[in-house]
């Protein structure tokens, strides 16, 4: 999958370490370092907004889409 989580990024831009946002949005390090990893399925709003909120961005500065028509493919394979 072509998503690319962007979150270390965002991070390092605002001066924050991971454990004190961790903290802040009210989830353990290791959820946090798995989704930073791009490890993880999927992704409540509501933790998806917290980190908005605390890191002061977008959705769409912590998640970012790399092109690839093959996605069509693999959202039917998915279906069956």
């Amino acid at each position: 999958m072509p998503v690319r989580v962007t979150l270390d990024e965002v991070i390092t831009r605002r001066g924050i370490k991971a454990k004190e946002l961790a903290v802040q949005i009210g989830i353990s390090e290791t959820q946090l370092s798995l989704f930073r990893s791009g490890k993880v399925r999927g992704l409540r709003f509501r933790t998806l907004a917290k980190l908005c909120l605390v890191l002061e961005c977008r959705p769409g500065d912590l998640l970012d889409y790399l092109h690839d028509p093959d996605d069509l493919l693999d959202a039917a394979d998915d279906r069956e």
